[in-house]
């Protein structure tokens, strides 16, 4: 089962939302592994300002930060729902020099640093490390050290690190002419439902739907971001 979003922006049906972000993250280590990756390290990305390391770097951050999330005392921060995360994060509709944009970038040039295989291992620690806390520790809320002053609860956290994964994968394989890595049908579900319900908060509900099911009255993007 899969998370699904009830009209509120909770989520319900969650037996599955760690396998699933394991699984996607471990398709995501096959992609960083690929020599391919590795040959373009320093070649501009498929995003604008990313280096292909950077990138690669960006992407390790959405399975690296999650062990020290999870070794924080429980915040004090108000926990808000999925949605709620999104409605605060800076990211959403910032020019790509806003601070928030400089700073995502540099960490994932930062992460990069020390090359390609270096990332690698520590990215594949980080999931074997998790495959064994996320099969005991509670779904208690969390945060990272830039948000707002705000928390979200573990499986939602997991579920917007699994959108990452998933999106930033297919960023990371047409920088590099790979293809894009398959996702579990579990992340797929979660991953296309959030990224609906996002899309429908952006432009309403009317674009996405003819997107979905008109060819000939849809809009020219129901992009989420």
């Amino acid at each position: 089962m899969s998370t699904v979003l009830d009209y509120r922006g909770h989520t319900w049906g969650m037996p599955s939302t760690r396998d699933d972000f394991l699984s996607t993250a471990r398709s995501a280590a096959d992609l960083l592994r690929d020599p391919a990756v590795a040959a373009a390290w320093s070649d501009p990305s498929a995003l604008e300002k990313f280096s292909v390391g950077g990138l690669a770097g960006h992407l390790a951050y959405q399975v690296l930060a999650v062990p020290p999330a999870l070794a924080e005392p429980e915040p004090e921060e108000p926990t808000v729902p999925l949605l709620g995360h999104y409605e605060r994060v800076e990211w959403i509709d910032a020019g790509i020099d806003d601070d928030i944009n400089v700073y995502l970038r540099r960490g994932g040039e930062e992460l990069a640093a020390d090359g390609p295989e270096a990332l690698s291992a520590r990215f594949e620690a980080a999931i074997g490390e998790l495959a064994d806390a996320l099969a005991t520790v509670p779904d208690r809320p969390v945060r990272l050290p830039f948000w707002g002053p705000y928390s979200l609860m573990l499986d939602d956290f997991l579920t917007t690190r699994m959108m990452e994964l998933a999106v930033h994968s297919d960023d990371l394989a047409v920088s590099t002419g790979l293809p894009t890595p398959a996702l579990p049908q579990g992340a797929v579900d979660t991953v296309t439902v959030l990224l609906t319900r996002l899309s429908v908060r952006r432009h309403g509900p009317t674009p996405v739907l003819r997107a979905l099911s008109r060819a000939e009255r849809a809009p020219d993007s129901i992009a989420a971001f």
